[in-house]
């Protein structure tokens, strides 16, 4: 690992845990000195998170972490939309009593959880169990790296726009439903998640100074109303 790449490693995990501040700007100096390297190690590792669009610069200003808007947000859900609740009505059909423990220990691990970010850790193992039914790795890594991208862009509901409890029971009915073998209800419980998830999610964006967020994200309902219409008359 090149010290570029340990520079933009440490800079991403800062962006995922809030300690690089989202309402000012930083400079390449401040940021050198607070990882201990000289500057162009680390304004290269800048310059690469600002090619995958989670910092910007601006002139005479410096650099700060790139705010997510509607667009964004719609577009991550529109591809897990897509894909989600489908993985949850297989892991309902192939669901195992292995899967089952392993969903209510994440489960209980997000309604135990005393941080914010063993809460998220204990959410995202939640979701890849479920993931993992379908098989396919690719599937798993893609909704990986949306999660992600969704973290690391400073969007997050958690007591922000809703309590750990409140995402804790919208998750409940989704382990119930696989564990019922019912996969019509593990799709519409899934679906319903990240229905509640976008649209708050794409409120914020709206708070934050993003008048098109709610246009953005009304697309995304109605694409995602179609594809259900598409898949109720091929079943």
């Amino acid at each position: 690992m090149t010290m570029a790449d340990d520079a933009a490693a440490r800079i991403r995990g800062w962006l995922h845990d809030g300690t690089i501040g989202r309402d000012r700007f930083h400079s390449v100096p401040q940021m050198a000195d607070r990882l201990g390297m000289s500057r162009s190690p680390v304004r290269e590792g800048l310059l690469r998170l600002a090619e995958a669009g989670l910092v910007e610069f601006v002139p005479q200003r410096g650099f700060r972490p790139v705010r997510p808007t509607g667009q964004d947000i719609a577009e991550i859900f529109a591809l897990r939309l897509a894909l989600e609740p489908q993985a949850a009505a297989r892991a309902a059909r192939e669901q195992s009593p292995d899967v089952i423990d392993a969903l209510r220990a994440h489960l209980t691990a997000m309604r135990t959880a005393t941080s914010d970010a063993t809460f998220e850790a204990a959410d995202e193992r939640l979701h890849a169990t479920i993931l993992g039914c379908a098989r396919n790795g690719r599937l798993t890594d893609l909704i990986a790296e949306l999660r992600d991208t969704t973290r690391l862009l400073g969007a997050r509901t958690t007591d922000r726009s809703r309590t750990r409890d409140q995402i804790v029971a919208e998750h409940r009915p989704i382990v119930g439903a696989i564990a019922d073998s019912d996969p019509v209800a593990a799709a519409d419980r899934m679906r319903a998640h990240l229905l509640v998830t976008g649209r708050l999610l794409v409120e914020q964006a709206r708070d934050d100074g993003d008048p098109d967020a709610p246009e953005a994200w009304q697309r995304t309902v109605e694409d995602a109303t179609d594809q259900d219409a598409t898949s109720a008359r091929r079943g």
